[in-house]
């Protein structure tokens, strides 16, 4: 086990209750339909007046077949059809937003998600970036990070070698599990071969990162089923990994009704698989990040973590903290300015906001003082483990021990059980508190004390 992580299964299982994965604060479930389109270019103006790079995501929501384990939005259809109206929609949305913006701020970031992005033909890819190019000014190649969730078993060789002409150059690729009774109960057959071809394709056609994410706590798994997975997985070394806890959720996501509650591996048997991945990586070199992400030492994610660079979005853990984010297409979310926003969920809602020449923002928040001080706390703690008090008072108008003194019972709680130190100028998380990061987050968290919202466990 690597000495910045501490496996005690006591203190997970004390500590391991629902609670929100931090990729936002406030999270999206504060989102309210008081903010509208009319509060969106309100933040747009001061973003503008701030200046500063973009960071752009585009959700392709199209999938050939639903993998039941899923709780993205999606749109399920064999007819590729279905995504010329949607592309068509996409690209008046981009050029109403890049009105809106400055034209000299330079895209440093963008990724497309879904569903499956690759979805939509070589074509219909090539369409999307020319309309991109043309309507904001992205960072050169060197400088740029442009990745894309990649369905192997929609991507073959000729697409990869699209991907990277268009100007991407990080990919992740979905897993899950090479078990084929595991693979069966989640309706994703996917083989060893196809998924590794399209790894070498990337390297080949040079890609500078290739993530691989893999579910733990999926039906009939078990330590020694998924050590034979991460045993390939760790062959093939990808650059990153994301090793996700599988929350299951029938009841709020329909697709996960086809998963049979009966072949879940129980409470304990999840906690061993998880503790035989964490020791599995690090024994194999991987740094552990945080939240479900290891990198090797030497990836662009372990070096920010190192110098207290490393940042944490809606597409997980970024270096690239100075983006504003604006998101296209049905349920993304925006970040800027001082606020959160997002669009509609649904293709109707979206095509008429769309059609009839509006922004497709539904809701959001605007961010007071109070929020950004608690998101920037949040921010340090789940990115690097550690707090400067004196640095958060010099930013702030405040007298941290005055101001957070209801929270200093619950760090002497988690003082006394070795999950971080801390005095009046540091906290520091110690190794037996970094897999309970998300609970000792929501000790600074205003909105989730005593909220009866549905989070998925911490572990």
């Amino acid at each position: 086990m690597s000495d910045s992580l501490q496996f005690d299964v006591d203190l997970i299982q004390r500590y391991d209750n629902a609670g929100p994965r931090y990729t936002s604060y406030p999270t999206a479930v504060e989102f309210h339909e008081g903010f509208n389109t009319t509060s969106y270019k309100k933040h747009i103006e001061h973003s503008n007046q701030r200046g500063g790079p973009l960071s752009l995501y585009f959700h392709l929501p199209f999938c050939d077949t639903v993998c039941f384990y899923c709780a993205c939005n999606k749109v399920v259809t064999k007819n590729r059809a279905h995504a010329e109206p949607y592309l068509h929609n996409l690209y008046k949305e981009m050029a109403m937003q890049a009105e809106l913006f400055d034209q000299h701020r330079v895209v440093e970031q963008l990724h497309w998600g879904g569903g499956t992005p690759t979805f939509i033909s070589h074509q219909q890819m090539r369409e999307l970036m020319r309309v991109t190019r043309q309507l904001f000014k992205l960072a050169e190649d060197d400088q740029g990070e442009f990745s894309i969730e990649v369905d192997p078993r929609e991507a073959s060789a000729g697409t990869i070698a699209l991907l990277r002409e268009i100007g991407f150059n990080r990919l992740s690729l979905g897993l899950q599990d090479f078990d084929p009774q595991v693979q069966k109960a989640v309706n994703r057959i996917q083989s060893e071969a196809e998924t590794f071809a399209v790894l070498e394709a990337a390297r080949r056609e040079g890609f500078r990162g290739v993530s691989l994410d893999l579910i733990y706590g999926l039906p009939h798994q078990t330590v020694t089923s998924f050590n034979e997975t991460l045993d390939k997985v760790i062959a093939a070394a990808p650059d990153r990994l994301s090793v996700f806890n599988y929350a299951h959720l029938p009841e709020r996501f329909r697709t996960q009704r086809q998963i049979r509650t009966e072949d879940l591996p129980t409470a304990r048997a999840k906690l061993d698989i998880l503790q035989s991945t964490i020791d599995k990586l690090t024994s194999a070199g991987y740094v552990y990040i945080g939240m479900d992400h290891f990198a090797k030492p030497d990836d662009e994610l372990t070096l920010a973590q190192q110098k207290k660079q490393l940042y944490r979005n809606f597409q997980g853990y970024s270096t690239h903290a100075e983006c504003d984010l604006i998101g296209f297409g049905v349920t993304s979310i925006s970040m800027v300015g001082d606020s959160y926003s997002q669009n509609v969920r649904t293709l109707v809602e979206y095509d008429s906001a769309i059609q009839a020449g509006e922004l497709a923002v539904f809701r959001g928040i605007e961010l007071d003082q109070d929020d950004k001080l608690r998101r920037d706390i949040i921010s340090q703690l789940i990115c690097h483990f550690s707090l400067d008090i004196a640095d958060i008072e010099r930013h702030y108008p405040i007298d941290f021990a005055e101001y957070f003194h209801a929270v200093f019972p619950q760090l002497e709680q988690f003082a006394r059980d070795g999950l971080l130190q801390y005095n009046w100028e540091h906290i520091e998380v110690l190794p037996a508190g970094r897999l309970l990061i998300r609970h000792i987050c929501m000790a600074f968290d205003k909105y989730s004390q005593g909220s009866q919202q549905r989070f998925s466990k911490v572990i």
